[in-house]
């Protein structure tokens, strides 16, 4: 299964659909959930992956949900690899019939 579009990521979605609306800076958000602000930079501008132990955090501070967090990266992480990995993907062993 290929992807056509690149998912949007946790750090657009971070950003666009809770920090701007809600007009928190990095550095609030940083401080309320106890990190380094670079981390959240780093998040938001895709240069680090959301990691379990952040999207505990990020879920307590909006009151959702880790997996949230964990399957957008994880959307970014598919697209990514299978980009990578391309047509190098071996067919089925089996086939069906």
């Amino acid at each position: 299964m290929q992807l056509q579009r690149k998912p949007t990521s946790p750090g657009e979605i971070l950003n666009e659909e809770f920090l701007k609306p809600m007009k928190l800076t990095q550095k609030h958000l940083a401080d309320h959930i106890r990190c380094d602000v670079k981390v959240i930079n780093r998040i938001i501008n895709e240069r680090t992956s959301v990691t379990a132990e952040m999207a505990i955090k990020l879920a307590a501070a909006f009151n959702m949900s880790p997996e949230f967090w964990l399957n957008a990266q994880q959307a970014v992480d598919l697209f990514k690899a299978s980009k990578k990995v391309g047509k190098q993907t071996p067919r089925a062993l089996l086939k069906a019939g």
